[in-house]
């Protein structure tokens, strides 16, 4: 067998070292004739049988205690490292190499123990957190940066660590952290899957961390911040324009039944109606811009829970009876069992009533509108949720398609407004489906119709 060779090369030599002297010594008195040689050779036999027994109990015993060693350095435990009695001094070794692994191990129990301590202080702190190695690969990530980021698809990345870590201001920051060995703070913006605005702040870390990491990116999510400062400013912009008009007729009206009106009841009871109508598009527009402003503060917080989206269709449907019968429409619905996750029930919702309302009010009157919900794929082939609403009304030129979502943006403003709407319902549908990681298409044909396409994650 292999290994038998080498093995009994060693005992060999190990035997001759042991019975070699006294061996040596029978021979030259046999030779000198101070032994017989009967005697002597009987000696011989004896001294080198006895050399080659005890070199045995030697190789035998330092054999095992190699063996036991390595099952130990392999992480085996604490080897119990036991000789044969007549071996004093391999004991001794025996047990100094048994208090040395003993000594090792409580050593590196107590580094495992920091190591998972460690972990588990990243793990929960509220912050997202990256740990990087000296070429900037991710080695860890905390819970709040998956977060943040997305669960990792492969490795300990999360989704868009990348497209973080390829953001020219924070690769700056590395560069001038590794190089100075202090920390740096670069202000990154991430388009992508919604625009965040995130602070990070860069810590080299001399030594390095028990697995290697180099480099601490602790980042801070000031989204929602700078998204309440540009609410507020948004808000005292559009509310000052476009309740200018409005209020303005509300101040006439008020003054109109104060003097000229005052005695003429017909006069008065039509411009109550119109003031009440006044009052309600008012109404209506704060509620939308308040509305459009809490939804863009949580657009880049992906929603939790699912969404019934055929439930869903089905009673904003119904709930479009008044506005139908009043426009003298038609609504078609055509709905499959849907389910939208991660989807916020409410929101999908009002995207299907913003659509809905929107194709009624700007519609052919006594027109025919569509309602399509079903499972559907997304560009990307990703399952998932396809609601489609099309009018039959006059189309939208193609040129101004791209501009509809934003905020009072109108094809026809003195259209739009004679119909009703507040110029924000396209607006929250946009940030809706920003939110939940979906896509809006548009498309339309001039005096055909327009459909309005929605794909949502889902299964």
């Amino acid at each position: 067998m292999i290994g038998e060779a080498p093995r009994a090369r060693h005992w060999l030599r190990a035997a001759l070292a042991v019975s070699g002297v006294p061996s040596a010594a029978l021979l030259l008195l046999m030779a000198a004739g101070e032994l017989p040689w009967g005697a002597g050779l009987a000696a011989l036999v004896a001294t080198l049988l006895a050399g080659a027994a005890v070199a045995r109990v030697w190789l035998g015993a330092l054999g095992g205690l190699a063996r036991q060693i390595r099952a130990a350095a392999a992480g085996d435990g604490v080897p119990d490292l036991q000789v044969p009695p007549l071996l004093p001094s391999v004991q001794a070794v025996a047990d100094g190499v048994t208090r040395l692994a003993r000594s090792l191990a409580e050593r590196n129990a107590q580094v495992d123990l920091l190591r998972r301590a460690d972990a588990a202080i990243i793990e929960v702190l509220p912050d997202p957190l990256l740990v990087l190695s000296a070429a900037r690969v991710p080695l860890r990530a905390n819970r709040a940066a998956r977060e943040m980021l997305g669960p990792p698809p492969a490795g300990p990345a999360p989704a868009d660590a990348a497209a973080l870590l390829r953001h020219p201001a924070l690769a700056e920051a590395l560069d001038k952290a590794l190089a100075a060995g202090t920390p740096a703070t670069a202000d990154v913006l991430l388009p992508v899957p919604v625009a965040r605005d995130v602070a990070a702040h860069i810590i080299p870390m001399d030594p390095p961390l028990a697995d290697g990491g180099r480099v601490i990116v602790l980042l801070s999510d000031r989204t929602r911040e700078r998204a309440i400062e540009r609410m507020r400013a948004d808000f005292v912009a559009n509310a000052s324009h476009e309740l200018r008009t409005p209020l303005a007729s509300l101040i006439g009206f008020i003054e109109t039944l104060r003097g000229p009106a005052a005695d003429d009841p017909a006069a008065q009871q039509r411009f109550l109606g119109i003031m009440a109508e006044q009052s309600d598009r008012m109404r209506r527009l704060i509620d939308d811009l308040l509305g459009l402003s809490r939804i863009e503060m949580a657009e880049h917080q992906a929603p939790a829970g699912r969404a019934d989206v055929a439930a869903v269709a089905q009673a904003e449907a119904d709930a479009m009876a008044p506005l139908l019968a009043m426009r003298k429409a038609k609504l078609l619905a055509e709905i499959t069992d849907a389910t939208a996750a991660p989807a916020d029930a409410d929101q999908v919702a009002q995207v299907i009533r913003n659509l809905l309302d929107n194709a009624i009010r700007h519609g052919r009157e006594r027109g025919q509108i569509r309602l399509a919900v079903g499972p559907g794929a997304a560009p990307d082939g990703r399952r998932g949720v396809t609601i489609a609403v099309t009018d039959d009304g006059p189309g939208i030129p193609r040129e101004h398609i791209p501009r509809l979502t934003e905020r009072f943006y109108r094809v026809d403003k003195g259209r739009a407004r004679s119909a009703g709407g507040t110029g924000l319902g396209l607006a929250i549908v946009k940030h809706i489906v920003n939110r939940h990681r979906g896509t809006l298409a548009i498309e339309s044909e001039e005096g055909t119709g327009t459909t309005f396409r929605v794909w949502l994650p889902g299964g």
